[in-house]
């Protein structure tokens, strides 16, 4: 029975800062009680206030950006936990729960270029992947700037969260919005087929995507259609992040290398899983 990982913990933390960023959205920036060594790119915690603000269950985020002992996430306000975590101010108590989950493959040089494709808030985990990257991980061969592409994709201008913050990594930076306010006028997808198209990108690449699930379902798809590896972070809903209440299953394919079981827990089989391994269609819209 798969488990939480071996060095998640429960523990407090204080809120250092709390940043707009984008039209809804704000940096939520904090400092845990203890120490932790650093964090694989787009594995998540679980957060709550501890005060009657926020609901009883926590809500989960990947991890944004790790500043020594301090943690920071990109968080979009949609409703009351999120809203709660909005309106703290410096030295408000979180109960945080992680590091959960798995991270992103080790993204290292050489061989087809890494594409990671962002839709909305879905940038989140993909910071700290290029910081990773370009640093090496495991070992590996670091990335070279050339090989990292980030197409972020959003409804408009105001939804590209914090992009100039990816752009100040260096890594080239593509966008499109559905209503042209910025970049490409149309989805992420239309993106990376309209670089390929015009010879900036090669028709061999290596996909990281995270976004809504219909994003990422057409991505899957996409790229299974090409034969192109392809890794998905999803954004599913949770109770626990442990694996104990069984609110995040996601159905996986019979002929894929999970197919033993007919449905994997996204908070500790996932939030990463290769596009070969989960069947999203199946889960309905």
């Amino acid at each position: 029975m798969p488990a939480p990982p071996p060095d998640a913990r429960s523990f407090r933390s204080a809120v250092v800062s709390v940043t707009p960023c984008g039209d809804d959205g704000v940096l939520l920036r904090i400092r845990p009680e203890r120490g932790l060594p650093p964090v694989r790119a787009s594995r998540f915690f679980m957060l709550r206030r501890e005060d009657a603000l926020s609901p009883a269950i926590p809500r989960p985020f990947s991890i944004y950006r790790q500043h020594g002992h301090e943690l920071e996430f990109l968080i979009k306000v949609m409703g009351k936990g999120s809203s709660a975590l909005a309106q703290c101010v410096p030295g408000t108590s979180i109960r945080t729960v992680g590091p959960l989950g798995n991270g992103w493959p080790t993204l290292s040089g050489g061989g087809a270029p890494w594409v990671m494709l962002a839709g909305g808030v879905g940038s989140a985990p993909f910071y700290m992947a290029i910081e990773q990257a370009l640093r090496g991980m495991d070992g590996t061969r670091p990335a070279a700037l050339s090989e990292l592409h980030f197409l972020f994709g959003a409804a408009r201008a105001g939804l590209l969260y914090d992009i100039a913050a990816v752009e100040r990594l260096g890594v080239r930076v593509h966008t499109a919005t559905i209503d042209g306010s910025h970049g490409h006028k149309g989805n992420v997808l239309q993106l990376l087929e309209a670089l390929q198209r015009a010879g900036t990108l090669p028709e061999r690449v290596r996909v990281l995507a995270c976004g809504p699930e219909r994003m990422l379902e057409a991505v899957a798809s996409w790229c299974d259609a090409r034969g192109l590896d392809c890794w998905l972070s999803l954004e599913t809903l949770m109770g626990c992040g442990v694996g104990i209440c069984n609110a995040c299953p996601i159905p996986t394919r019979r002929e894929g290398p999970r197919g033993a079981w007919p449905n994997v827990k996204c908070c500790v089989e996932g939030p990463v899983f290769k596009s070969d391994e989960i069947a999203l269609h199946a889960l309905g819209h």
